[in-house]
C-alpha cells in the first residue's frame, strides 16, 4: 500500500507551483487518454484551473468529456505526487486575463512573466479557462518509507 498524504498536506502540495500533467479521455478510435503537461492554478479547498487554446485537441476532448484529471509530482527523493480528478464546473471563453497573469507569475520570475505576457497577449482571445472541482484524490508520499528504508540499511550495516 502506498503511503498517502493527509488532506492538508495534499492540498498544500497541489497548491505549490508544479507542472501538472492533464489527462482527458480520448474517444478517437483506440487511443489511450490524452496526457499533456500544463500550467495550472489551485488554492486549497478550491478548483483546479487550466487554460488552453480554443482550437486545441485537448480543448475539444475536455468539452466532450466534461471532466479531467491532473497529476503533479515532485521527482526529487523522496518522491511524492498528488492526482485529482473531477467534473468541469465552468468554462470561461475567452480566457480570464487576471488568471493568465497570475499563472505566468506562478511559474516565471517577474521579468520573464512580464515578457511572456507581452509576447503572448494575442492568446487571450484564443484561450479558454476550464475549472474542475476535485472529486477523487490519489496521493503518495514516500518520505516515511524512505526513512524506514534508510533506517533498515543502517541496522543491516551495523550488524
Amino acid at each position: 500500500m502506498l503511503p498517502t498524504m493527509p488532506h492538508h498536506e495534499r492540498e498544500r502540495f497541489l497548491a505549490e507551483p508544479r507542472i501538472g500533467v492533464l489527462g482527458v479521455t480520448d474517444p478517437r478510435g483506440e487511443r489511450a487518454p490524452l496526457l499533456v503537461p500544463i500550467w495550472y492554478h489551485y488554492e486549497p479547498g478550491g478548483e483546479v484551473v487550466v487554460q488552453t487554446g480554443r482550437e486545441m485537441v485537448k480543448t475539444r476532448l475536455l468539452r466532450a468529456a466534461g471532466r479531467f484529471s491532473l497529476c503533479a509530482q515532485d521527482d526529487n527523493r523522496p518522491y511524492r505526487y498528488v492526482s485529482v480528478e473531477g467534473p468541469i464546473v465552468s468554462v470561461t471563453d475567452p480566457a480570464d486575463p487576471e488568471l493568465r497573469e497570475a499563472m505566468a507569475h506562478r511559474y516565471l520570475d517577474p521579468e520573464e512573466a512580464r515578457a511572456y505576457l507581452k509576447a503572448t497577449a494575442h492568446q487571450l482571445k484564443e484561450d479558454v479557462t476550464f475549472r474542475m472541482r476535485p472529486q477523487h484524490w490519489r496521493t503518495a508520499n514516500f518520505a516515511a518509507f524512505a526513512a524506514d528504508f534508510a533506517e533498515q540499511g543502517k541496522s543491516d550495516s551495523a550488524g
